[in-house]
């Protein structure tokens, strides 16, 4: 593929982060003394951090806005994305190699600007990236295709050449349906979803280990 331009998902596909969010809203609920129903984590995996703090408010009576929400949260994982989360193995030179094809490159994240600054500034990451652009700047989660489209006109690349890398398989999904060729990083949290990912991607990338030899 001639390509011109990447959009990267950070937890999941850059990051080995996804785990922390499979508890994030129950701990925070539990904090305040609220029993988290089983469902949480799923009904809350496709929203963005505004969304999911109105829907802490609209259906578990959280009496705090939207912005108090967010900073607990927040705070919640500050110190994981800080001083832990790592790269995924292979990350660091994959970047390395799209830099040197002279690809224009930015990050797509639906965790909030501070904690994304600081874990892939930790992790040595993101000096590849031209910016990073957040659900809660466009006001969308990735079930929408906002945060997709917007980056695409920052870096000024034709869509039909600007590979977006996702692991979830609805963020993909959303990719997908807006003209995004799209390249499938494996992560462990969306294992279920592996057949259906591999149906609709582009690219199925095991690992970012040696993924440029499928690309360029």
């Amino acid at each position: 593929m001639n390509i011109a331009g990447a959009i990267f998902d950070m937890d999941g596909t850059l990051l080995d982060s996804m785990p922390v969010w499979d508890h994030v809203g129950i701990d925070y609920l539990t904090g305040l003394g609220i029993r988290a129903r089983p469902d949480l984590p799923q009904k809350i995996l496709t929203m963005s951090m505004h969304q999911a703090a109105a829907y802490f408010r609209s259906d578990y009576g959280v009496p705090f806005s939207e912005e108090e929400i967010i900073e607990g949260i927040n705070a919640q994982i500050a110190a994981f994305y800080q001083d832990t989360a790592p790269a995924k193995d292979g990350a660091v030179d994959f970047l390395r190699a799209l830099q040197q094809g002279g690809i224009k490159m930015c990050v797509a994240t639906a965790t909030d600007r501070p904690l994304a600054e600081a874990a892939l500034r930790r992790t040595g990451l993101i000096d590849a990236f031209s910016y990073i652009l957040t659900c809660t700047e466009v006001k969308a989660g990735k079930d929408r295709s906002d945060i997709f489209l917007e980056a695409q006109k920052r870096l000024g690349t034709p869509r039909e050449r600007t590979l977006v890398f996702e692991d979830a398989l609805y963020a993909i999904q959303t990719a997908k349906q807006a003209g995004f060729p799209v390249a499938a990083v494996y992560d462990e949290s969306s294992r279920a979803d592996q057949e259906q990912i591999r149906a609709i991607a582009d690219y199925y990338l095991p690992s970012l280990s040696g993924a440029e030899e499928a690309l360029l």
